[in-house]
């Protein structure tokens, strides 16, 4: 049994009623450090992924934005303004809602006011814009007639033996005409194209030319076969 005042053999003796306290050893310690280290390491790198995405979020919508935008300007560019290599194009007038079509007029006509025997009329459908505005009017052979008549007789129309008929729509400039010329045989017709051996008489008789385009008729144009 040991004297009092004795050293413990680990040196001073421990206090009687107290707890002994341990340290918690090096490896303990390095074991923190690591943790600690990683985790810090994880928040800096989710908050660096997050700004490089929002970085480039941004720059594509500003690109996108801006590719767009320089897309559309060389196209409105190059349509207003003509190649400096091509001629610029003669502009052509284009129909306005202002167009009267009461002053597009047709008149008739013929090369000559009397023919003798073996010469043969040439017929003249004129169509005139008399208005301030340029009208869009069908001028095709699906609107045209020549009609020769002789006081109640209908000699001829150029209507009945049409092969085919088309329509032809222009715009006419303001004071512009457009004509179409049909050369007569000196020949009858009849509705359907039926043949017909009589043909015109001569001997100085009058004839008249009506040209017709669609509704609209000309004044009568009166010439003469001998």
């Amino acid at each position: 049994m040991g004297r009092q005042g004795e050293s413990s053999p680990h040196g001073r003796a421990p206090a009687s009623g107290s707890t002994a306290v341990r340290k918690p050893s090096a490896a303990v310690y390095r074991r923190r450090r690591l943790f600690l280290g990683g985790a810090l390491l994880l928040i800096i790198a989710l908050v660096s992924s997050f700004a490089v995405a929002g970085a480039f979020s941004g720059k594509s919508e500003q690109a996108s934005s801006t590719a767009t935008t320089a897309s559309a300007e060389p196209t409105a560019a190059a349509s207003a303004s003509p190649s400096a290599s091509e001629p610029a194009p003669t502009p052509t007038p284009s129909a306005t809602p202002g167009c009267n079509q009461n002053l597009v007029t047709v008149s008739g006509s013929t090369d000559k006011a009397a023919y003798g025997p073996g010469e043969n009329p040439m017929l003249t459908l004129k169509v005139t814009n008399g208005g301030t505005m340029p009208c869009e009017v069908n001028i095709g052979t699906s609107q045209m007639e020549f009609l020769v008549t002789s006081g109640a007789d209908r000699i001829f129309s150029s209507r009945d033996c049409q092969a085919k008929s088309e329509d032809l729509v222009k715009v006419i400039a303001p004071g512009a005409s457009e004509t179409a010329n049909f050369p007569w045989s000196r020949t009858r017709s009849v509705e359907g194209c039926q043949p017909i051996e009589a043909k015109p008489g001569g001997g100085g008789a009058y004839y008249i030319f009506t040209a017709k385009l669609g509704s609209k008729a000309s004044p009568k144009a009166v010439f003469q076969l001998n």
